[in-house]
């Protein structure tokens, strides 16, 4: 286990609000910092950075902690993980003999080190007649690249062979559990034995913005199915987080962002000059790229493929790039499929034209849903006006809602005041469902119904209010922690009818009498970030309140105390509390 003087120097040389600032646009707020939240979408900045406190909290999704349990969340990381990668961001190491050996999962430095090691590999194969000849002739006479971008790109070829990948990467001290962790290759199940994923393809090497090989692509050089195998999720890699070639279009973002729908077409625009091109990994868009083309750009513009899959994509990327904020655009590419076709037939400067002349994401949408009417006819023509105002009442904006409405109601020959009314008197019930929704789901969260952090506090909502306001005093005053601990005010764990709140109270007053003593830094090698995000609300909530003194505090250790008093007495609950009993004995022992 990571040792606490590491750890604290860890957290101490990686500044909260500057690796937030890597990920979130934050803007100052008095003493405090906020931005949109990066694990859920909104318009509205919910997200707070709180440096007094080193934490963090949105108010939106409820994800709260610390620059580890930050790390955790952004990068898809288990603790120890987070922690490497933040050691590695301040330069520190990390004493081998502190490295965890017993981690279900291979850690994520060993996999950006075999990735490379991969990457080199294939682009040496690439560049050998003998085994990558095919690859690169394909490359350059059919795709048209040059060596500089081929080279660039890290472009290069998995030779037709079943294992010279993990020969060659077992030579190098690399292990078959972890190729197969890195999605390089797989193990049979009649022999066992570890053959390579990537065979007689085109491979395209997915880098970080901070330079890691992540992932890789590999294309067939025909007709063969499947058409691109893209690497699974590793435990250095999730394709929903990543852009392929965003290390290399984020210089160049400021104004715009294309997104495509493939590699080729994104070395394509890259190599004539577009190098602000990206495209997602394989699958449609995802609502945290749609944050990550946020935290880029103010505008993107989608050049999908103009067939019905492509379109089908372009909705919905368009949607979720507007939940975030973004102004969406699309290009229409008439006589190519795809840009890297448009660029062969009609040159950069072709291009460029067709590129400032990308549609309004409502009008692409308008043209979309009119193109599958008649509208000489007029039941076709009631249709599309009813699809039409079910598009424009998704809008936010008022102003937005009205050019729209007599841009669509010149076009379909209906007058604004038929369509205003149709859309308004869709947004009043989207509005009475949504606060009947809001109703019912306030009505759970008094009950602590459906509270997948803490599932027994709707069993005793007087009791779990209880727990918490003591664990919030304990968490922002040493005071009362230090008499927690050492049991000055007879409270114990025993006293706690959640599960949850005796862990936490547990592992607060574990760090407490700690050689160390208490460090939030520390909670994480025993909750997850979502754990540790209602810990983090637990004590804002405290926070927040006018009163934190001794007085509250003597109060709520005896309502606590109380509760757990009449609890015995209940024979309803008294199972529960022996099972609860018998756990922690048991836990006890283990240690």
């Amino acid at each position: 286990m990571i040792s606490r003087a590491i750890i604290d120097e860890i957290v101490a040389r990686n500044e909260l609000e500057d690796v937030i600032g890597r990920y979130v646009t934050l803007k100052r707020a008095g003493s405090n910092y906020n931005g949109l939240c990066p694990f859920h979408n909104e318009k509205t900045p919910s997200f707070t950075v709180f440096p007094a406190t080193k934490s963090f909290y949105c108010f939106g999704c409820g994800a709260g902690g610390d620059v580890i349990s930050f790390i955790m969340r952004e990068e898809n990381l288990d603790y120890v993980g987070a922690l490497e990668f933040l050691a590695a961001r301040a330069g520190i190491t990390i004493p081998t003999d502190e490295s965890p050996d017993d981690r279900n999962t291979v850690p994520r430095k060993r996999i950006f080190e075999m990735n490379l090691a991969a990457a080199r590999f294939f682009r040496e194969c690439l560049f050998d007649e003998a085994l990558g000849g095919e690859g690169l002739r394909y490359l350059t006479e059919n795709r048209a690249l040059s060596t500089a971008t081929i080279r660039r790109f890290g472009l290069g070829f998995a030779p037709n062979s079943w294992d010279a990948l993990t020969k060659t990467l077992k030579r190098q001290g690399f292990t078959e559990d972890e190729i197969v962790a890195g999605f390089l290759g797989k193990r049979s199940e009649k022999s066992g034995r570890v053959f390579d994923l990537f065979r007689n393809r085109v491979i395209f090497p997915v880098i970080d913005t901070t330079g890691n090989v992540v992932a890789f692509g590999g294309r067939v050089m025909d007709d063969s199915k499947p058409k691109y195998l893209n690497s699974s999720d590793t435990p250095a890699f999730k394709k929903s987080r990543h852009l392929f070639a965003l290390n290399f279009a984020r210089k160049n973002a400021e104004e715009r962002l294309i997104l495509c729908e493939g590699y080729m077409d994104v070395i394509a625009l890259h190599a004539a000059g577009f190098e602000n091109a990206v495209a997602t990994l394989g699958t449609a868009i995802t609502s945290e790229q749609a944050r990550i083309f946020a935290k880029h750009t103010g505008q993107v513009v989608i050049c999908y493929d103009s067939d019905s899959a492509g379109q089908t994509a372009a909705n919905k990327a368009m949607r979720l790039l507007g939940e975030v904020g973004v102004d969406v655009r699309v290009l229409k590419l008439e006589g190519a499929k795809d840009p890297d076709e448009y660029i062969k037939k009609f040159g950069a400067d072709g291009f460029s034209r067709v590129l400032d002349q990308s549609m309004t994401g409502f009008d692409f949408r308008l043209g979309r849903i009119l193109s599958e009417y008649n509208l000489a006819l007029p039941d076709e023509k009631i249709k599309a006006s009813a699809a039409v105002c079910q598009m424009i009442a998704d809008a936010h904006s008022e102003v937005e809602r009205e050019i729209s409405i007599r841009k669509a109601a010149e076009q379909i020959g209906v007058s604004v005041e038929a369509m205003r009314s149709d859309t308004e008197r869709i947004r009043k019930n989207r509005l009475r469902e949504m606060k009947k929704k809001q109703s019912q789901d306030a009505q759970l969260a008094v009950k602590n119904f459906g509270d997948r952090i803490n599932m027994d506090a709707a069993k005793n909502i007087r009791a779990s209010r209880a727990e918490e306001t003591v664990l919030g005093l304990i968490l922002m005053d040493d005071g009362f922690r230090q008499e927690a601990a050492t049991g000055a005010v007879g409270l114990s764990s025993e006293d706690f009818f959640t599960t949850f709140g005796r862990r936490v109270f547990d592992a607060i007053c574990e760090l407490e009498r700690s050689d160390g003593g208490f460090s939030k830094a520390m909670l994480g090698q025993s909750f997850s970030a979502d754990e540790l995000g209602r810990i983090e609300k637990i004590e804002w909530e405290r926070r927040a309140l006018a009163r934190n003194d001794r007085e509250v505090f003597l109060a709520a250790v005896g309502a606590l105390r109380a509760e757990a008093s009449n609890l015995d007495k209940d024979d309803t609950f008294a199972d529960l509390r022996r099972r609860q009993a018998a756990l922690k004995q048991a836990k006890e022992q283990k240690k």
